[in-house]
């Protein structure tokens, strides 16, 4: 989808269509020159994030004051040339030349140079100036190239190719304020008196004449990112690193977020029982205590663990280690036919699939993109934190351990190197009914330097993601926790119900039971037994994973409603002691190892998120893909959930 800001509006031509006082710029660079830092640092909290008409390639937009001009800044896809070869260096393209449905031609263009690397970045230089819109260079990391004993002249760069140059250190905001000095002129920015030349040959010799204009000397290679590569690109060690790094990430979970978790749980709590004190309507208060704040507050007891996940992910990147991931990644992916690319968007995934999917829009390859694609939902996503985290803390003791290692983060641990090795082999299934034999294309990634990123551009990407997560416990899980309640709560129960039933009147507890187990939510959590039962769930279980189908994290609070009927005050703890009501094992505990192994197995496989599907839906352009993809997936769950219950309850036993 497409924004407008500020009052702005885009005419059929672009730049023409914008209103007086405003602009429209297009921010162009190729990956890891500061492209982001940049942005981030122009536009800060003002930046808002979407898709592209008709497509799924993310679409960064945010707005300005530059003097008397408000800016709309559009973050392109970062590319090495405007020759594309995927589907969002097309895009990049599409803007800059105004082809496309929907993607209009910018007013004037940033382009972002990295100062380490500027004689391959002054190549895409020419090819943008050859679109002849007005065009301001945005020189990065000129602290790098000092440190590394290079020189560089930026104002007779600027001079050498016949537009404005200026140096900004995005990751620490200098230069910024001289920048938005230059935004404010753009109108000023001339094309070059020469224009850049066209042959390969001549272009060589025009880039050498610029940088020796300019007084440009490379220095030396960063020492202190060689050796820090010589083990982290080592195949063995550089494994064990990653390895390491992910097992201490999930030992945190459930260390340092655990007591927060435990905060927003009762602060919620002390909420919901406010909420029963002093409304007076029974109903209402039920419905505004148990459902809205019981339901996504048990969701949100959750947060502390999606930020740390984010915070990882947001520093992996910031330090350039993502790069270094893929080209280690390189030589396991091609075992699947795939290559380092894909994963980038497997691990994107591990924040959520659907950015996982729109990432293989990097990929050249379509087969590979479709691989991908349906492999991304095998990868553990910050939705399933919820489940995993409530199922893990009632099957193992927090203060449980393996040698030095928590067991519950031992666990976490499992099972996201389960999601991540049924990926990969799933990705190996969809290449090898494709054209498996097919030859990969080359893969170019570049490996920036180590850098510290900036406070600043982790605490955006955080709470980007964050504003994701909680816009979704906003609409998708309070729709679905008001529904469940509904369900669970009618038909409300007459008097002369519990009197047969030899029910108290008086005991809460006591008639919440009954009415949930009678309730709409009871009859077709049964009804679907026969389908769960070989999995060791009962009708409760069964309506948490029915309601999952939407979005993974309302099985937590399916859960919290029908255990807070038991333990108001204490629901968590209450999962733990239900036993079942029905049936021949009726009376023993609800949740035994074997049951819990089973849910986590299935969580780890089934695609329930209604939102992935409809990406799916448009990044193929069909429902046979989705489909297949649904259909795959809940047949593996099962059968690995099956297998997970049986065995388990063996050992068990």
């Amino acid at each position: 989808m497409s924004h407008d800001h500020g009052g702005g509006c885009h005419g059929p031509t672009g730049g023409a269509g914008v209103l007086s006082g405003q602009a429209r710029i297009a921010l162009v660079g190729s990956p890891n020159a500061g492209k982001t830092s940049v942005f981030n640092g122009l536009t800060g909290l003002n930046a808002k994030t979407g898709n592209y008409p008709g497509v799924t390639v993310s679409r960064y937009v945010g707005t300005l004051r530059a003097g008397a001009t408000q800016v709309v800044l559009e973050d392109l896809p970062g590319t090495y040339s405007l020759d594309p070869i995927s589907p969002d260096e097309q895009i990049t393209v599409g803007v800059l030349d105004g082809s496309g449905e929907g993607l209009d031609q910018p007013d004037a263009v940033l382009v972002v140079l990295d100062a380490t690397t500027l004689r391959r970045s002054l190549p895409f230089l020419a090819q943008v100036l050859a679109r002849g819109l007005p065009t301001c260079a945005v020189v990065t990391f000129t602290d790098e190239l000092g440190r590394r004993g290079g020189t560089l002249d930026v104002e007779r760069l600027a001079q050498a190719l016949g537009i404005p140059a200026l140096a900004v250190i995005g990751h620490r905001g200098g230069g910024l304020a001289r920048l938005r000095e230059q935004l404010a002129d753009w109108r000023s920015w001339d094309p070059p008196p020469v224009p850049p030349p066209d042959d390969p040959e001549e272009l060589d010799a025009w880039a050498s004449s610029v940088l020796s204009f300019a007084g440009f000397r490379s220095g030396s290679r960063d020492k202190v990112t060689q050796r820090i590569d010589a083990v982290l690109l080592h195949p063995v060690a550089g494994t064990v690193v990653f390895l390491a790094v992910m097992l201490l990430f999930f030992q945190t979970i459930f260390t340092l977020a655990a007591p927060l978790q435990g905060w927003i749980e009762t602060g919620f709590g002390r909420l919901s029982g406010w909420v029963h004190a002093h409304v007076g309507i029974g109903w209402l208060a039920g419905l505004l205590g148990d459902a809205v704040i019981g339901g996504v507050g048990g969701v949100l007891a959750f947060v502390p663990q999606i930020m740390l996940l984010f915070l990882l992910i947001a520093v992996l990147e910031g330090v350039g280690y993502m790069s270094r991931a893929a080209f280690l990644m390189d030589r396991v992916m091609a075992k699947a036919g795939l290559e380092g690319r894909a994963f980038v968007a497997l691990l994107s995934s591990v924040a959520c699939a659907i950015p996982g999917i729109m990432a293989t829009r990097t990929l050249p390859s379509a087969r590979d993109r479709l691989a991908t694609m349906m492999a991304a939902p095998l990868m553990t996503c910050s939705a399933r934190i919820p489940v995993y985290v409530l199922l893990i803390g009632v099957l193992v003791d927090p203060h449980s351990h393996w040698g030095p290692f928590g067991a519950q983060g031992l666990i976490m641990f499992g099972l996201y190197l389960l999601g991540a090795v049924s990926a990969m082999l799933a990705a190996w299934t969809f290449k090898k009914l494709g054209n498996r034999n097919q030859p990969l294309l080359p893969f170019h990634m570049e490996m920036p330097p180590y850098r510290l990123p900036s406070a600043r551009s982790v605490l955006l990407a955080m709470t980007d993601s964050a504003r994701a997560f909680l816009r979704k416990c906003s609409t998708i899980i309070v729709a679905a926790t008001v529904i469940l309640w509904l369900l669970l709560n009618l038909p409300a129960a007459s008097d002369r119900h519990l009197t047969e039933a030899g029910v108290d009147r008086g005991d809460d507890a006591a008639v919440a039971a009954y009415v949930i187990d009678h309730s709409y939510a009871a009859h077709l959590g049964r009804a679907v037994s026969p389908v769960f039962a070989p999995l060791g769930f009962d009708w409760r279980i069964n309506i948490g994973v029915l309601s999952a189908q939407a979005a993974r994290e309302t099985f937590v609070a399916t859960l919290g409603q029908v255990a807070s009927a038991t333990d108001p005050e204490h629901p968590a703890r209450a999962l733990s002691t239900l036993t079942r009501d029905d049936g021949r094992d009726k009376g023993r505990p609800l949740f035994t190892a074997g049951t819990i192994a089973a849910l986590l197995v299935y969580f780890a496989f089934a695609m329930q998120c209604m939102a992935t599907i409809g990406v799916l839906r448009r990044e193929t352009g069909t429902w046979r893909w989705p489909l297949i993809a649904f259909g795959y997936l809940t047949t593996l769950a099962w059968i690995m959930a099956f297998l997970a219950h049986t065995a388990v309850t063996a050992l068990a036993g």
